[in-house]
């Protein structure tokens, strides 16, 4: 078995107008949720978050986008070191603006970030992952994740960006992973 290993170390990063680029994920799964005991079920949405490392609260996986991999890849891989699952990203929710007081460097002096956030339909979850010694995960409906969400920008990407697409009945707008690229021209 190969054990899985975080990337660690900023040399990789991207950077854009003096913002370093983080892509992350709002990862969730469906359930099955009975109503008042009878045999009426309805399907309910839960969001995984992990804690915080540097402080109290908790969070959605994201981190550094290197200039290696896609934005998509990055939240993708953010997702399996920090939170141990994997899964599809099935939505863009929206590029997130911030200022970090620990992520500032020589090319974002200022510590600004912008955060490319999508929604990952969880398929997997990993007994073992990169950063499981000091995370842990917890599934939460959406009004409690709001409630536990360490960051303003974090709870604006699941209030605003993943509500609304719940709303709007969570339709796939991004393709499959490994699917081709429809707009292309294949014979």
């Amino acid at each position: 078995m190969s054990e899985l290993v975080a990337r660690t170390g900023r040399h990789q990063q991207r950077y854009e107008g003096g913002y370093r680029l983080i892509a992350g994920c709002i990862p969730f799964k469906y359930r099955n949720a009975t109503e008042n005991g009878d045999d009426t079920s309805e399907k309910m949405v839960e969001v995984l978050m992990i804690n915080s490392t540097g402080g109290p609260g908790l969070l959605f996986p994201k981190g550094g986008w290197e200039n290696d991999e896609t934005a998509e890849e990055a939240a993708v891989r953010e997702a399996m070191e920090e939170a141990g699952v994997r899964g599809d990203l099935v939505h863009f929710l929206g590029n997130y603006s911030f200022k970090s007081k620990t992520l500032q460097d020589e090319y974002s002096p200022e510590g600004l970030c912008r955060a490319a956030m999508y929604a990952l339909n969880v398929e997997e979850e990993l007994e073992c992952w990169p950063e499981k010694s000091h995370r842990q995960r917890s599934w939460l409906k959406i009004p409690e994740a709001i409630e536990c969400c360490r960051h303003a920008w974090m709870r604006e990407a699941l209030d605003q960006g993943f509500s609304k697409w719940y709303a709007d009945g969570m339709n796939r707008t991004l393709p499959r992973q490994g699917s081709p690229d429809p707009s292309s021209d294949q014979q």
